[in-house]
């Protein structure tokens, strides 16, 4: 059987374990199971990769010592069990790192730390540096203060953001279904797809009831939006059980392989397009869509003519053509409360009237996504 050479070249590697790979029925850390993962990525980095690692499970870790019998449906509760488990977890996975000589290293994300300027720089550098240090980094959602991140995100999507983020060459997702099928497994005659070139390949498979259901939040669907934004950014991704990790990372032809469809792009904005909620709108005229969507351009006062929402500046917000058609996400630069008194005024009158404050864009091209 040939070997998978986007896997074999691959240099730097995200793998991304799911809580139902790494938990007991119980919900506590089943200590066999991590062990063996940590194995295969001992092994990967013995071969000269570099591995980063996205782990779910903490919520799941801290479901037995505070003795929950399920993953809890409020939020609060849910931080709650976050914050006693990530550390169990992490505590975990230094001492199996340890006796393969490896370090662990621990890094929290939110949406703000790679979708805001000021933030997203600090994020790529610090994980290039444990990469550079030899480190082992471990990456979850930073769910003991997240609000959306539990409510709306996933660790499959940060995994593929992840990969994004630290330039990775290949991304394997690891989970308690051994690929890609075209119904349910357990449905007589489904077919595993060993290759997905493209969204056509999808297009007769039904993947709404696949994947775990029990402490995790994931299923099949949230792993092929996963696949989707790593390959459409130039990154291929092997999408596998965890017992078999071992020959997923070493080439082997298991699972499916979800081959690279688009090109790199930049990172915070394939962070901002596919991890942040809009928290308002801006709805352009027919003009001011032209020139965001077909010059890149920034967007003006001059070409908005509503708001809806309330957001801050450096907030999230969706930009809507004339027929309420989302065109682009970017960040805004004004409070809602401030943008009413703008619209339909050129930067010029606004500088002379307001100040020079005023002259800046409502959000720049930089800032900007088209979707």
């Amino acid at each position: 059987m040939s070997e998978r050479a986007e896997v074999t070249g691959a240099r730097r590697v995200v793998v991304k374990v799911g809580s139902s790979s790494l938990t007991t029925a119980a919900g506590g850390i089943d200590p066999d199971r991590m062990s063996r993962l940590v194995d295969v990525l001992a092994a990967a980095r013995a071969r000269g990769a570099e591995v980063v690692l996205v782990s779910s499970g903490a919520i799941a870790a801290g479901l037995s010592p505070l003795g929950l019998r399920a993953r809890p449906r409020g939020l609060a509760a849910q931080q709650a069990a976050a914050s006693v488990g990530q550390g169990l977890l992490v505590h975990r996975y230094t001492e199996e790192l340890a006796r393969h000589g490896v370090v662990a290293g621990q890094v929290l994300l939110t949406v703000d730390d790679v979708t805001r300027r000021s933030h997203y720089r600090n994020a790529h550098q610090t994980l290039a540096k444990l990469l550079e240090l030899g480190v082992l980094p471990i990456v979850n959602e930073n769910d003991t203060v997240a609000t959306t991140e539990i409510r709306f995100g996933d660790n499959d999507r940060l995994a593929a953001l992840v990969a994004h983020l630290v330039h990775a060459d290949l991304l394997v997702l690891l989970s308690d279904v051994d690929g890609l099928y075209d119904a349910a497994p357990s449905t007589p005659g489904s077919r595993l797809l060993t290759d997905v070139v493209s969204d056509a390949d999808l297009a007769a498979v039904d993947i709404g009831g696949t994947g775990s259901a029990g402490v995790g939040t994931g299923g099949m669907q949230t792993k092929v939006q996963a696949a989707r934004i790593a390959t459409g950014a130039g990154i291929p991704v092997v999408l596998t059980s965890a017992d078999r990790a071992a020959e997923a990372l070493a080439g082997e032809r298991v699972g499916t392989l979800f081959h690279a469809t688009g090109r790199r792009r930049p990172t915070r904005l394939l962070w901002l397009a596919h991890a942040t909620e809009p928290l308002g709108s801006l709805v352009l005229d027919a003009g001011a869509v032209r020139a965001v969507v077909e010059r890149r351009a920034s967007l003006l006062a001059a070409g908005i003519t509503a708001v809806t929402g309330s957001f801050h500046a450096g907030d999230p917000v969706d930009v809507v053509g004339p027929d309420g058609t989302v065109v682009a996400r970017g960040l805004v630069n004004f409070d809602a409360d401030e943008l009413p008194d703008l619209l339909g005024r050129s930067s010029r009158d606004l500088a002379k009237e307001l100040g020079a404050a005023y002259e800046r864009e409502v959000v720049h091209r930089d800032d900007l996504v088209l979707v």
